[in-house]
């Protein structure tokens, strides 16, 4: 700390040595030495003459000088313009498919023929390429030879020096079952390997057989015979066929072209009865006839054209999912008639019609009819009143189950749904062998039909519990037999 002395010079003079009084001698505490004027800045000159301007004698703060020094610092520059640079995680690589295909068709026509190469040589690529990123370029080119363009055409970059289509694909192979499950391997090794390529392949799937337009039709017999053998496999779900169902592909007959030659070798692989539970789960039964043209789906049309293909099996399907349909909109209808109160004998006149029309035989009528009689009512929750109610709603209908239940079958058909009802339905458990009786008595059943299932046609649900409750009824029929014998000898 420097002390400085503030005082009058000894040459200054007002007007007059008597007339200006010297100025008091103050000593004032300065932060900053004091310099001869030409070397101080010029912030320094300027707490100076604050300090020669105090002639209170008051002393200046050492707070009030440092906020006057930090208001008078020069302002550092500020950088503008300048650039960040990006993290190597967030920054985003090129979608490049081209890229991808010359690498992948480059090793496939290393391999050449050799199947077990190209699949040694995608095995190894993938640690180098990405195949979630470009898998649909990967099954393009495993299928067509090279990338697709919307509508199935290959995409051609125009460099001649470039190699863009490899021969190691689908649509090159022999158009032989036995060649296409040979190529299957291929695509089937690789699933097994990579998993995540199972969804994009039913992608890919969904949009080839959009293109069936754009495939000569040796491409597409061999995508018929490709795809038979994947869904065969598993490795395929059956609701890709789908993509079939559209309008361009149904009109020029496209769809039911391709649909035959893809069952024909289905069946192959497998079985029809592993076809039927397939489109079932995928809910593709019921869409078959869509496959042809408005005007074409009637289902005389439908087994023809699948016989004359070579597909009785999937004729016969056909024709049941039709009656399926038609009798469940005849056992809609018939509950309707039930539930407004339609009379009995109008009732039997519609079933006769029906049955006559869509070829349905007596004993699958005697079913409809206990399905829709006993759709028809809100049935008591209690076990001891259910049977009472059930007892009075049967007799009334009694007659109209007489009326279709003239034939043996037709009577096994009807007890073994009764059976089936009451073991459903754990509320009739005990009311079986009453409406056994109530039909027996009723001549809807017969006794040979009662004792038959008793003794070797009764269906196993619930057999012990039924079989016991109707032991005394049965002995008792036995033993009229019996007596009834002995009276005609």
């Amino acid at each position: 700390m420097v002390q400085t002395n503030i005082s009058s010079p000894s040459n200054f003079n007002c007007g007059g040595e008597d007339t200006c009084p010297p100025l008091p001698q103050h000593t004032y505490s300065s932060p900053f030495p004091l310099q001869a004027p030409p070397l101080l800045s010029a912030p320094r000159l300027a707490v100076q003459a604050v300090l020669k301007r105090t002639a209170s004698g008051e002393r200046t703060s050492h707070a009030l000088v440092k906020r006057f020094m930090s208001n008078t610092k020069q302002q550092k520059p500020t950088l503008t313009g300048q650039r960040f640079k990006t993290r190597k995680r967030d920054e985003k690589e090129k979608f490049e498919p081209s890229l991808f295909r010359d690498a992948i068709v480059q090793g496939l026509e290393e391999a050449g023929d050799d199947l077990e190469a190209a699949s040694r040589f995608l095995d190894v690529s993938s640690s180098k390429l990405d195949y979630r990123r470009y898998a649909d370029t990967l099954f393009d080119i495993l299928v067509a030879g090279g990338m697709l363009a919307p509508g199935g055409s290959l995409l051609d970059d125009g460099d001649k020096t470039k190699v863009t289509r490899t021969s190691v694909c689908l649509f090159s192979a022999e158009e032989d079952l036995e060649a296409i499950r040979r190529f299957a391997q291929v695509i089937c090794k690789l699933l097994r390997r990579y998993k995540y390529l199972e969804k994009c392949l039913e992608e890919e799937f969904k949009k080839l057989l959009m293109y069936l337009k754009g495939f000569t039709e040796s491409e597409q017999n061999k995508l018929a015979m490709f795809t038979a053998v994947l869904l065969g496999g598993g490795h395929l779900p059956a609701s890709v066929l789908g993509s079939l169902f559209t309008d361009s592909n149904i009109k020029e007959g496209l769809s039911a072209a391709f649909s035959a030659k893809l069952f024909r070798s289905w069946i192959v692989e497998k079985d029809m009865h592993s076809v039927t539970i397939a489109l079932k789960r995928s809910n593709m039964d019921k869409r078959l006839p869509e496959l042809f043209p408005a005007n074409k789906r009637d289902i005389e049309h439908l087994t023809a054209y699948f016989t004359e293909a070579g597909l009785p099996e999937l004729a016969s399907f056909l024709r049941a999912q039709q009656s399926l349909g038609t009798r469940m909109e005849m056992q809609k209808e018939l509950q309707e008639k039930l539930q407004e109160g339609t009379p009995v004998k109008e009732v039997m006149l519609f079933l006769r019609e029906e049955m006559k029309k869509n070829e349905i035989s007596e004993a699958r009528a005697a079913v409809l009819i206990w399905t829709s009689v006993m759709s028809c009512v809100e049935w008591n929750k209690k076990e001891e009143l259910v049977t009472e109610q059930a007892i009075k709603h049967l007799k009334q209908y009694a007659p109209l189950f007489a009326a279709f239940t003239s034939q043996p079958q037709s009577e096994l058909a009807l007890l073994l749904k009764v059976q089936e009802y009451c073991y459903d339905n754990i509320h009739f458990m005990k009311t079986f062998q009453k409406i056994i009786v109530l039909f027996y008595k009723a001549d809807i059943l017969s006794e040979e039909t009662i004792l038959k299932w008793h003794s070797s046609a009764h269906a196993a649900k619930g057999k012990t519990v039924f079989l016991d409750q109707t032991k005394k009824f049965v002995e008792w029929l036995q033993n009229a037999e019996e007596e009834s014998d002995s009276e005609e000898d």
